[in-house]
């Protein structure tokens, strides 16, 4: 069961210590991820390629309401989401939808949101490079996210990977799901091709990854082979 309430709405630095990730098959393999709540930021690879919101749920913690916040560019050219369809059958999520007029109102709204302790996490949908997104807003976002320790994902449609406060970036594209075990003419568990171009604490990397049994594992090699043929490796 999902419920939802849809809205309209008119420090000092050091280095930082570096994860080495393995980066082939045959290695154990986790989704890099901050080491506490903040900002990422997410691209899509075309704005009407949607995989990238599976591969942005499955890292979320539905045990409290998540805010999704669209401007109002990005549901026009991508569409609005549609809630009863976003998690699996069964499982219970709650949801709340801000629709805002702009992009300004946008990134009000997600650091209003974002100042809730009792929110699992804030993601905000923005379509091109609005003037309204800037460091400064992208570093107000991150700020807030890590003093209420309460995860946020701005999502890039359409966008320019400009400056941004964001604290890990990703670009990702849908691949082909991998092949379904009990029959090979359905389709198998989401998989996406995952390009990590910068992070705090991460060297960037580029890997086919799915999400089975609530992990993520190493799908295939990126841009190589079948993804039902490689072996499958679990967080």
């Amino acid at each position: 069961m999902v419920g939802y309430l849809s809205l309209v709405a008119g420090g000092g630095s050091r280095a930082a210590e570096i994860h080495q990730l393995p980066s082939g098959l045959g290695e154990r393999w986790r989704l890099p991820a901050p080491p506490s709540p903040t900002l990422s930021e997410l691209f899509a690879a075309s704005p009407r390629d949607a995989g990238w919101t599976g591969f942005l749920l499955a890292q979320t913690d539905r045990a409290k309401p998540v805010l999704w916040v669209q401007d109002r560019m990005a549901i026009i050219e991508s569409g609005r989401i549609y809630p009863p369809g976003l998690w699996p059958k069964g499982e219970n999520a709650e949801l709340i939808h801000v629709e805002a007029r702009d992009a300004k109102l946008a990134l009000w709204a997600m650091e209003e949101g974002l100042r809730c302790s009792g929110l699992s996490g804030v993601i905000g949908e923005l379509w091109g490079d609005p003037a309204a997104l800037d460091f400064t807003a992208t570093r107000r976002l991150a700020v807030a996210a890590e003093r209420s320790r309460v995860p946020c994902w701005l999502v890039r449609l359409a966008g320019t990977a400009n400056l941004s406060g964001a604290r890990m970036r990703w670009r990702v594209a849908s691949m082909p799901s991998i092949a379904n075990s009990f029959d090979p003419r359905a389709s198998g568990s989401p998989a996406w091709e995952a390009e990590l171009f910068r992070a705090r604490g991460y060297p960037p990397g580029r890997w086919g990854v799915a999400h089975e049994t609530g992990a993520f594992h190493l799908a295939a090699a990126s841009g190589r082979g079948a993804l039902g043929e490689v072996e499958r490796l679990r967080a």
